[in-house]
């Protein structure tokens, strides 16, 4: 069989250990002769696989106690709503780096006074905001870490007078992250962490509770901290994919080996994108993405666009696409890609060069 390449944006490729691991437990779950999609959640066998998957989660973060993790349904989606629902009172302010962060704002917006600090939609999300000041104001600052349709990255923890909240959703354990810096740190685990299904919440507990308004029992964090994030039936299968992931993670050495392993792939891809006269990267240098590399055909070039998809599936390039409102190229190389389908990616576009000179 052709071997694929997996740059899909998300669900995106996982360790194969942990999709093995799946499969087996899939036909029998810790020995009990029951598959993992019908054990119960009030087992002593999936208690373990929860406190091993936290337990993992503060050790890889370097979490303090004071934080709790959660891992919850609805997706970073969902999450735009837990945010205002439980820290908005007066006022919030958003950084406006792209269609995920849009859609923060826009919930936040629902239930209160919520504004952008700043914006890069002036040029269509291609570069982070910068030289804004952060209001002191504010319930809380909301940032995107990484965005994903424009290949555009926060690579540093920034210091915040206000609570910090961060959707991390596309780059949480692909980099080293100090926690305490943060009120909440949240995202869905479909990029880097798990499969599509479970989302993940890194909030600091004393800073729950403050709000005056009525938050429904589903919507308040603290209904989960208090239910160990199993108020409700949780997200069994993938939180347990998300505990091998992370138990493969570990093995790797950790979330400081794994960012090394990131900055040597986005190098390998940027510097042919910056080489290769046929194509051209679309964010500015020093925001791009180490997750999300989007590029597009170089100018006198752009006729070549579907010819280089087609050139490139051949060759088992697959979920190289960019997103459908902006079009071109993105490959999205996530904490499992492996380092051989870069290089395989870029032998592409050097063979597809060849064709054109």
């Amino acid at each position: 069989m052709k071997k694929v390449h997996n740059f899909t944006a998300g669900p995106c490729v996982l360790p194969q250990v942990a999709i093995d691991n799946a499969i087996e437990a899939l036909k029998d779950f810790k020995g009990t002769g029951i598959p993992v999609i019908s054990i119960s959640h009030r087992t002593k066998e999936w208690d373990a696989v929860m406190d091993e998957c936290r337990a993992l989660w503060r050790e890889l973060l370097n979490i303090p106690e004071d934080y709790e993790i959660l891992f919850l349904g609805g997706g970073a989606s969902m999450g735009f709503l837990y945010v205002a629902m439980n820290f908005l009172e007066n006022k919030a302010a958003y950084l406006e780096t792209g269609v995920w962060a849009k859609k923060a704002l826009k919930e936040a917006k629902a239930l209160g006074n919520a504004y952008a600090v700043a914006s890069s939609a002036d040029t269509v999300f291609n570069y982070i905001p910068k030289g804004y000041e952060i209001p002191t104001d504010v319930d809380y600052f909301h940032i995107t870490t990484n965005n994903t349709i424009y290949g555009t990255e926060i690579h540093e923890d920034m210091d915040s007078p206000v609570p910090l909240i961060a959707d991390m959703s596309s780059d949480i354990m692909s980099r080293p992250v100090d926690v305490t810096k943060y009120a909440m740190i949240y995202g869905g685990a479909q990029k880097n962490v798990g499969p599509a299904g479970v989302t993940f919440f890194i909030v600091k507990k004393d800073l729950l509770g403050k709000v005056s308004r009525y938050i429904p029992t589903m919507l308040d964090l603290r209904t989960h901290v208090d239910g160990l994030s199993m108020y409700n039936t949780p997200p069994v299968f993938p939180i347990f994919v998300m505990n091998e992931t992370l138990k493969w993670l570990k093995g790797l050495g950790g979330v400081e080996v794994m960012y090394k392993m990131n900055k040597e792939k986005a190098e390998i891809l940027y510097a042919e994108i910056d080489r290769n006269p046929l194509f051209k990267g679309t964010a500015a240098k020093e925001d791009r993405s180490l997750m999300n590399v989007c590029f597009v055909m170089a100018e006198g070039y752009e006729n070549l666009q579907d010819e280089f998809f087609a050139f490139a599936k051949e060759r088992g390039m697959t979920g190289i696409k960019g997103h459908r409102s902006v079009g071109g190229f993105r490959a999205s190389i996530y904490n499992a890609c492996p380092k051989e389908s870069v290089e395989a990616l870029v032998a592409c576009m050097q063979e597809f060069e060849q064709l054109h000179k």
